[in-house]
Formats: structure tokens, sequence, C-alpha cells
């Protein structure tokens, strides 16, 4: 799986995001999932999403057929979605966050831009993080990308509350009223409101809501640490001398790398927020080939997932066991004096 580590991981997973990305900007317009508050409706694929209840209370249908219809046309189809959704979950972790999320993209693309103006992913992180640009060259940064990562934050948070209402109103009619400047007051205030949340959410706690405050993401989170065979960074411990020399003397690439501020090499439990993004892989790679060297990460999955899990208990156990044998002197000291 070392070959998948490459810039093409990189390459490809841009594309699903931006693709995923336009789809939830235009969804709404193309009537493939949205909830009309002004019809009290719901469109899916292009059509309207009747349960029959309605047809139930006008006397069209019996109560057996809108029993039928709401098991068929209601349960069954959230069952499935969320079943799916686990199901990829179970196996490969919060897959969805780091290769489909439009606010993981938004977080990313934001990342780039004050990692450009201060060089670091957040304005709470206490160190500046070196990373290199395409050419092996450590990004220097500059005060000019101030306005650029604040303009792009206002344009995120306004984006994000305008395609949140088009979701829930008809979007010509949103888009008309805003072109005309003729808001009705619900519009405008949900607008006005909806961007400065965002906004703000971007500037200051795009990570923390990522890691923390998004329930798909935990839900995520916590279905992949109940499965020891979802798929892991695996990290050839042995190797681990090699490290030393990996972007010497700014740090392991890896740890540079991580969107959210995880340390790839640790054990499962501390990988929790893990998006499976596959930038530790990919700089691990970039890294180790400049010395002619194979990657020390891979993605693991199934048996080798158990493997690694195992190996990284036996890890922290020998740890346990050398800090207790540097202690032990000073407690039979103890022991002697008294």
């Amino acid at each position: 799986m070392a070959s998948l580590a490459g810039p093409d991981l990189q390459s490809r997973r841009l594309r699903w995001q931006v693709g995923f990305f336009v789809l939830f900007l235009l969804a709404p317009a193309l009537n493939l999932f949205r909830f009309d508050l002004t019809e009290t409706q719901l469109w899916v694929l292009g059509f309207k999403w009747s349960l029959g209840i309605d047809a139930l209370m006008k006397g069209e249908i019996s109560a057996t057929q809108a029993g039928i219809s709401l098991v068929c046309r209601g349960l069954l189809p959230i069952v499935v979605v969320v079943g799916v959704f686990f199901a990829v979950a179970w196996r490969y972790g919060r897959l969805y966050c780091g290769w489909l999320c439009p606010h993981f993209s938004a977080v990313e693309l934001l990342n780039k831009a004050l990692h450009r103006a201060i060089g670091k992913f957040s304005l709470w992180d206490k160190h500046v993080t070196r990373r290199r640009n395409d050419r092996g060259e450590f990004i220097q940064p500059r005060a000019s990308w101030w306005p650029v990562f604040f303009m792009l934050s206002l344009v995120l948070g306004f984006t994000w509350a305008i395609t949140l209402l088009s979701y829930l109103l008809p979007p010509m009619r949103i888009w008309s009223h805003l072109l005309q400047g003729t808001l009705t007051p619900g519009e405008a205030r949900f607008l006005w409101i909806g961007t400065a949340v965002f906004t703000a959410e971007f500037v200051l706690a795009r990570h923390l809501f990522c890691r923390f405050g998004c329930a798909v993401g935990l839900f995520q989170s916590l279905v992949w640490m109940a499965n020891p065979k979802g798929m892991v960074v695996s990290f050839q411990r042995e190797r681990a001398r090699e490290c030393r020399t990996c972007d010497a003397p700014v740090g392991s690439a890896c740890d540079n790398a991580c969107p959210m501020r995880l340390h790839p090499r640790d054990i499962k439990r501390m990988m929790f927020s893990c998006v499976q993004c596959g930038q530790c892989l990919t700089q691990c790679d970039r890294s180790q080939t400049s010395q002619a060297r194979a990657p020390v990460l891979q993605w693991a999955v199934g048996v080798d997932a158990v493997r690694e899990t195992l190996r990284q208990k036996k890890a922290e156990q020998l740890a346990q066991g050398a800090r207790i044998d540097q202690a032990a002197p000073g407690v039979h000291a103890t022991r002697e004096v008294r």
C-alpha cells in the first residue's frame, strides 16, 4: 500500500473534494435534495418525496397503503443510507471527513492561507509549523496573506449561509432577492447571522469544530474505534531511527502535515479524530524517497490493522515497563532509608 502514498493520492482526494463541494452547492438548485419550507415539501433527486400521509388524510389511500408507503419511502431509505455510512466508517474511519466533507475542504484551504501568513495552521497554535512547498523549500510566512485569509473566511462564511438557506427555501427566489436587493427581513437576518457565525468559526475554531463539535465526525470515530480491523496508519517501529533525519531540523514531516494536529505514529486511540486524508503518508513518502528509503508509514486494514494494534499495545507495555524500571531504584532507596 506504500505506493498509494505518493502525490497522486492527494490529487485524487482533491478531485473528490472539489466534486462533492460543487454537488453541495448545486444540490438545492437542482432539487437533488432539499426541504422547501414554503411548500412543506421534501425534494429528492428531482422528485417530490411524499410519505403518503397527505393522501391518507384526503382519503385517497387506505391506512395499510399509508403504512407501507411510510416504511418504504421513509424508514427504509434512512436505514439504508445510515447503514452504508456507518459500514464505511466501520472499515475506513472518518473517510467522509477527509475525502468529501465540504467543511473540511474549507478547513484545509484556510489552513494553507493562514500558514502562508504566520506559519501556523491555527491562531491558537503555540509554535510555528515548518512545511515545504512543492519545490521542497520551506514556506516563509508573509503578512500579505492576512487579507487573503480573512477574505476567504468571509466568502466561505457567506457561501455556507446562503447554501444552507437554499436547502430550506427556493434557491432561485433567494438569489433573485439577493441580486435585486429585495431580501425579506427573515432572509436578510439568516444571511447576516449565518455569515457572521460561520466566518467566526472559520477564523477561530474550525479545527475545534471538526474534532469535537461535528456529530457526523464523532459518530464515525466511535464506530471506527470499535472495530479492531478498521483502517489505521501503520508505522514500522523497527525503523523508527530513520525518523530522526526526517525533515531535520524542523521535526517529522508527518506531524507537520496532519491538518487535525495529530501525531500519525501514535497508537490508535490517540488518533481518534483522524480523517484518513493520507497527508502524513504523502509527506512520509516524499521525505523518505528524498533519502533513498521506503516510507515508514502506510495504511493497514483488516488483519494488518489488528497486527498494528497488537504491536502498538506491545510497544506501550514495553515503554511502561521501562518507566517502572527507571523509577524502581528511587523506590528501593526510599524503602532502605525508612
